[in-house]
């Protein structure tokens, strides 16, 4: 039977799925139906305030799932980005409050400092071959301390809306409570999906992820390549800082631990792999909206954000086993 033929037979919507991947479809109809139950469940919810918090909730946790989603896609781990986010957030904050710094280079330096401990993560995983797991939790510990030292165990507060320099929460949401994140979100997240699918950085991340040795056989820098999925989720790391300081404008020492696994868990449920070589910056964002609608929805019908955790390890967990059921299926 003829390719064309074949095609003939094959249904529209079969095409779809295939089109966008399986995993990524059930992504999407999961995010539906759980939005769906919290509008029904609650009148509340339904309401513009409601949409505004999860886009809030979205853009830390959006930085911080697309930064993480080149390491795991070369099968890393990188359990540090949350509390380098806050390390970040309160470096920049110190300078800008105790040094004198203006504030467009204080926000600089919050970049600077997540990608300097992306860049250290990068160098004890791919140059001296620390296992991910242990580097990671290492620099999640250092940033941690880190934090409560820099700040001397001190709350840091951002300027606020309406001061002379309370701009940069403009660029997250207007005066009039209008939530342009979104757009500054899904502009880097395309750029990032370019990055990773059209350059050659995106090729050999995905090719280290899927077998690191072939790659270095082929004459590819494994070490070169792979230290710079690190940088990658360092700096993103720095992004979700100032988006979190935008949204929420205290910062508080030794904080966001656990940070690390809503981020993970939204990579893990948008289809990246956890053992490498597959993976998307689009499946990643369904993944973000569903950790956070969970976020935000669950106090509307009476849980507590601790049941968030208790959720989110079941929906890790069965996305883990939809990836090895996957891969199997594959080898067979």
């Amino acid at each position: 039977m003829s390719e064309q033929a074949q095609n003939k037979k094959t249904p529209k919507w079969k095409e779809i799925v295939q089109r966008i991947g399986v995993q990524k479809v059930i992504a999407i109809i999961v995010l539906i139906v759980i939005y769906a139950f919290f509008s029904l469940s609650s009148p509340a919810f339904r309401s513009t305030d409601t949409l505004v918090s999860i886009f809030d909730a979205s853009y830390y946790i959006g930085f911080l799932a697309i930064g993480v989603t080149f390491v795991i896609i070369t099968g890393g781990m990188d359990l540090s980005i949350g509390t380098v986010m806050m390390c970040s957030a309160i470096c920049g904050g110190v300078l800008y409050t105790k040094v004198g710094l203006p504030l467009w280079l204080s926000l600089i330096c919050i970049v600077l400092v997540g990608s300097l401990f992306g860049l250290l993560n990068g160098i004890m995983v791919a140059k001296f071959k620390l296992p991910a797991f242990i580097a990671t939790l290492g620099t999640m510990m250092i940033t941690k301390g880190l934090s409560s030292i820099v700040s001397n165990v001190q709350s840091i507060t951002f300027p606020l809306r309406g001061t002379e320099d309370g701009w940069y929460k403009s660029l997250f949401r207007t005066a009039n409570n209008f939530s342009i994140g979104i757009f500054v979100l899904l502009a880097i997240a395309l750029v990032a999906s370019i990055i990773l699918n059209r350059t050659k950085i995106g090729r050999y991340i995905f090719a280290i992820g899927s077998n690191s040795e072939a790659t270095r056989l082929s004459g590819v820098d494994v070490v070169k390549w792979q230290g710079l999925a690190y940088v990658f989720s360092g700096f993103f790391a720095g992004l979700a800082g100032i988006a979190y300081a935008a949204t929420y404008t205290t910062i508080l020492p030794g904080s966001g631990g656990g940070m690390e696994l809503d981020a993970i868990a939204a990579v893990v449920v948008g289809g990246t792999s956890l053992a490498g070589g597959v993976g998307s910056i689009s499946g990643t964002l369904i993944g973000v909206f569903i950790m956070t609608v969970l976020k935000v929805g669950l106090p509307y019908i009476d849980l507590q954000p601790h049941y968030q955790i208790f959720i989110t390890g079941f929906v890790v967990i069965f996305a883990v086993y939809a990836d090895i059921y996957r891969n199997r299926k594959k080898d067979l």
